[in-house]
């Protein structure tokens, strides 16, 4: 037996001994690690820099900020989310009370991308430890650095039959799939979890598929355009563009078109300067064939601003690209870096029926201020998430689910949805043994029958 497979095996057993399942054994973890992200924060920035060209500025407000601010959500509420919910019982099952209850999965495994390497791993590990599971954890191959350190940071603290984080270099994606789990929740490329479903379906394990998508951003011809130049050019450009949230494409109206793509021109020179690629503010493309596959996205495109690049630092500027439609190769797959292009519109209906025949988006986002159209992208559009004339800011609230929907992913997590994604619901019915009910028990009769139909 393999040593991931032993391991698979010593946590199943020590989550069937309950431990895991007290309030303090799950409070008491979760303070532990939010001790060790304290501990090792300044480590974990030079990760990110090393790792992605991450300023300690974005490092610290996209990765380290949001993790603490979930497991202190957590810990506010973990009482209340183990208590048993009541529920009504219907009359024919009287005398009884009903009530629901969350119990942890059992074994789970957790794996991250290479975008956001630690917040990507260290946020579903919040809900698994929260919800009373044990983790064992896959990081990113890509990013050596922040891997390493992770794999460092809980394998010393954590016992192995509890938290586990495995060593890249060692177990392969085929050999970690071949264990039993009770749920999988990836965060990673479609291809890669269509495989990740097949290898589930074989145990009929739980999955949950956190991936992404073409997230279109439509700017109506109502929106304040200084307020969503800025928005949209700091989305696009937060961590190079490799965001899974990140509007993939731009939507204007051909009224506003041109004065909106002067303010967007001006927002990454305010943000980046006249040489992007020299700002420590800007970050890098994670290798060398990312950046080759960006660069040839952009051969015969019409380039309005940015586009050039530097192998050496595996930088690519911020890029805007114009006269693009829906048959452009810029719109065969999510762009997952600094390029955004633009679609120009006359007709609202015809632009969002293009969207609706398109694979659902992770994300969706609005600029405008005309309530007619937003009631209407809201209610008839299918995303995972979305966003009113900001981008990204609604996957930062501990209070809204984060997932996708279709191709986009399946389950979420965030806060209390986190806790009931890494759970299962248990559907309880207790019955008082002072009244018996015979009416449902043999032998039928007449008298009976007509009874029963009275009564429902």
């Amino acid at each position: 037996m393999s040593k991931i497979h032993s391991i698979i095996d010593r946590q199943r057993e020590y989550f069937y001994s309950g431990v895991t399942k007290t309030e303090n054994f799950r409070r008491g973890n979760l303070e532990k690690l939010r001790g060790l992200i304290n501990i090792f924060e300044d480590n974990i920035l030079m990760a990110l820099a090393k790792d992605l060209g991450k300023s300690n500025f974005e490092a610290y407000v996209s990765e380290i900020s949001f993790l603490k601010e979930e497991i202190k959500f957590s810990l506010d509420n973990l009482k209340e989310w183990m208590k048993p919910i009541r529920e009504k019982t219907p009359i024919q099952a009287m005398p009884a009370k009903s009530y629901t209850l969350y119990e942890p999965l059992g074994v789970n495994l957790i794996i991250s991308p290479w975008n956001y390497p630690f917040l990507l791993c260290m946020d579903p590990l919040v809900a698994a430890m929260a919800s009373g599971n044990t983790a064992i954890i896959k990081t990113s191959s890509k990013t050596k650095e922040t891997s390493r350190l992770i794999r460092t940071m809980i394998n010393d603290s954590f016992p192995e039959e509890y938290i586990y984080v495995v060593d890249n270099d060692k177990v392969s994606h085929e050999e970690l799939l071949d264990g039993t789990y009770d749920h999988i929740f990836y965060t990673g490329g479609k291809d890669v979890g269509k495989y990740i479903m097949k290898k589930a379906s074989e145990n009929l394990t739980k999955l949950s598929l956190e991936m992404g998508g073409k997230s279109p951003c439509i700017v109506d011809r109502s929106a304040d355009l200084e307020q969503a130049a800025k928005a949209i050019a700091w989305a696009k450009t937060l961590n190079a563009g490799q965001t899974c949230v990140a509007p993939d494409y731009i939507l204007l109206d051909a009224q506003i078109k041109d004065r909106f793509l002067e303010k967007l021109k001006q927002s990454l020179v305010d943000f980046y300067g006249i040489n992007p690629l020299a700002s420590k503010d800007y970050a890098s493309i994670i290798n060398a064939s990312h950046l080759d596959r960006l660069i040839k996205l952009l051969e015969g495109q019409d380039i309005v601003f940015g586009g050039n690049f530097d192998k050496e630092n595996l930088k690519l500027a911020p890029t805007i690209v114009d006269g693009v439609d829906f048959s452009n190769k810029l719109m065969d797959d999510e762009i997952f870096g600094p390029i955004c292009p633009i679609i120009t519109y006359h007709n609202i209906n015809n632009i969002l029926y293009q969207i609706k025949r398109r694979p659902k988006p992770l994300a969706f986002y609005l600029f405008s201020r005309e309530q007619r159209l937003i009631d209407k992208v809201m209610y008839n559009m299918e995303f995972g998430s979305a966003c009113i004339n900001d981008c990204i800011m609604q996957i930062t609230s501990p209070y809204l689910e984060f997932g996708g929907v279709g191709p986009s992913g399946m389950g979420g997590y965030h806060g209390y949805n986190g806790f009931v994604n890494f759970s299962n619901k248990k559907s309880i019915m207790h019955t008082s043994p002072s009244l018996k009910v015979d009416i449902k028990y043999p032998p039928y009769d007449d008298g009976k029958f007509n009874l029963i139909k009275k009564f429902i």
